[in-house]
């Protein structure tokens, strides 16, 4: 049920092991979220190797995820799409899309594959609830106009709530609350940061390319994240911010993101800088005696941070402990956030049903049989790079083979 990457990858997987699939979509075509993803590119996966994606999940995801990306890695997941005509490239940061730069090449091949194993698709079909029917064994799945639909083995890959207008809007979670299942509340992820101060609205536009971004996480984690950072007319946003963006909106969640200007530079190097500038004759300003390829507008925010004008401030003005507060600035440039765009903003889902609720192995939903769960419905959430794909479709290939082979 849901006909995205993981519900369409799933019903492809199970028809081609010999299980009758009826694939039901609430929408009116298939893999409406895979158009819009990767801004209409699609970055289906990553070029890291299994073990390396898995621990960008963290402890508990990494774990959950082995068998799946056992069962299906980043270079066997590019291996199947290219058997079904959709080459890939390797881009920064780790990414991979179609060589035609098309999420539209990728729908397609899923949409193709799934009709070519024998999969009856079912569009405009949405899902007003579940419910076992016990003892008789198997589901029915209530439909929004009428009537409904029976079957003995149900897997839900409805998604998470995340890009709304693609027909993600959360419907199973009460379905799964239901059922007694725990729900982890689920929260906008890699999603671009709001800001209420004006400094950082006045840098919209202003990406920084070599700098490392940090929060402290609600755990008391310190996260750090080396990757671009975009000023906005909103806040925050670029690989970096959406990474960290889970943290922000978690209960408790951080409000300051720290940017380290001088990525390599340590505070000793900053400080040398700063005393060697201020003794040489004819001293300038402190952009000068610095010497880091920092937009200027970003500097004289640190400036001030540390309470100088701004950058063209004389170095050799500076007393110690405001050139100590300059390199603290300059090494943690304090960035507020308020909170994220929200669900519509957001690429993907934190939260969803309990990992523990689901066996990793054939992601089928424990003490409920005939249900299995896969995709963005589940509590998994990793950062931007292909890597949210990557563990729809391997969850996805888990629960095809598991439900064919009780058929």
């Amino acid at each position: 049920m849901g006909a995205g990457a993981a519900g369409t990858w799933a019903a492809a997987r199970a028809a081609r092991a010999g299980a009758r699939v009826l694939l039901l979509e609430k929408t009116p075509r298939i893999g409406t979220k895979v158009l819009a993803s990767g801004g209409t590119r699609c970055n289906l996966t990553t070029t890291l190797a299994s073990e390396a994606a898995g621990r960008l999940f963290g402890r508990e995801g990494g774990r959950f995820l082995r068998p799946a990306f056992r069962a299906l890695s980043p270079a066997a997941l590019r291996e199947r799409f290219g058997s079904l005509g959709v080459e890939t490239v390797e881009a920064p940061l780790e990414k991979v899309f179609p060589a035609s730069q098309r999420a539209r090449d990728v729908r397609d091949a899923l949409e193709a594959e799934a009709r070519a194993a024998g999969v009856l698709p079912r569009c405009g079909a949405a899902v007003a609830g579940i419910e076992s029917l016990g003892a008789a064994g198997g589901w029915r799945a209530r439909l929004a106009g009428a009537g409904a639909v029976r079957c003995r083995r149900l897997v839900l890959c409805t998604g998470g709530a995340s890009v709304p207008r693609s027909g993600t809007t959360g419907d199973a979670y009460p379905w799964l609350r239901e059922l007694g299942l725990e729900v982890v509340e689920p929260r906008p992820a890699l999603v671009p940061l709001r800001s209420g101060a004006d400094w950082v609205r006045e840098l919209a536009g202003v990406a920084l390319q070599e700098v490392e971004a940090r929060l402290v996480a609600p755990t008391g984690e310190t996260v750090r994240r080396r990757r671009p950072v975009v000023f906005t007319h909103e806040g925050l946003s670029g690989p970096a911010a959406l990474d960290l963006s889970r943290h922000v909106t978690a209960d408790g969640g951080a409000r300051e993101i720290l940017l380290d200007l001088g990525v390599g530079t340590g505070r000793e190097e900053l400080r040398r800088r700063l005393i060697e500038g201020a003794a040489s004759p004819g001293a300038g300003s402190v952009a000068r005696a610095l010497g880091l390829d920092v937009p200027r507008r970003v500097l004289d925010a640190a400036c001030r941070q540390a309470g100088l004008v701004d950058s063209r401030s004389a170095v050799s003005e500076l007393p110690r402990a405001r050139r100590h507060d300059l390199v603290e600035a300059l090494k943690g440039l304090a960035v507020p956030v308020e909170g994220s765009l929200g669900f519509d903003r957001a690429e993907v889902t934190a939260g969803g049903l309990a990992l523990a609720a689901v066996d990793p192995a054939t992601m089928a939903v424990r003490g409920h049989p005939g249900l299995w769960v896969c995709g963005e419905l589940l509590d998994l959430d990793g950062p931007i790079g292909g890597l949210n794909f990557q563990a729809a479709f391997a969850t996805a290939e888990l629960a095809g083979r598991a439900v064919a082979s009780e058929a």
